[in-house]
């Protein structure tokens, strides 16, 4: 069973799905649906199509490049394994994939810690702006109340102490 690529989102197109289309020059186009399809007559760039897995490695939304990424390169080269070595390659393996989930979240998490940080900043700058919604004048009128009966107090301690 052959496995292609669509030639505009590169997503799989898997046998007896999809779209096929052969230019005059012999040049064949794979489109895994319809919606690839027309977005390639209309001549749109996938690099600027928001849903295409191009558009996410242009954009830097993806993690393209990883060590441990090469490393499974190395690992579909087909090897003679005796038993010792087929065992250290498996942990090895094991080891890579793990290295390769822990960088892929810190990547994702770096990536929303902008948004976060942004997202906040807007905040604080929404309640400085309608300060006035959260302190109501009538709260501001009892504390200052409050400050002038002390202030009165005061002030008949002084006097009753100079009596």
């Amino acid at each position: 069973m052959r496995l292609e690529k669509c030639y505009f989102c590169s997503s799989t197109v898997y046998p007896g799905h999809g779209i096929q289309f052969v230019r005059n020059d012999c040049k064949i186009f794979r489109f895994c649906r319809s919606k690839c399809h027309k977005a390639f007559q209309k001549k749109k760039n996938p690099r600027k199509t928001r849903w295409t897995k191009a558009f996410r490695k242009a954009a830097g939304k993806e993690l393209t490049v990883d060590p441990s990424l090469e490393f499974e390169k190395r690992r579909n080269v087909p090897i003679k394994y005796n038993r010792e070595l087929w065992q250290t390659t498996v942990k090895a393996m094991k080891r890579i994939e793990e290295i390769r989930v822990k960088r892929q979240n810190q990547f994702i998490r770096n990536r929303l810690r902008k948004g976060k940080e942004l997202r906040k900043e807007a905040d604080v700058k929404e309640v400085e702006k309608n300060i006035h919604l959260i302190k109501s004048p009538a709260a501001k009128a009892k504390r200052l109340e409050k400050k002038m009966m002390q202030v009165v107090k005061e002030e008949d301690i002084d006097m009753d102490e100079e009596a």
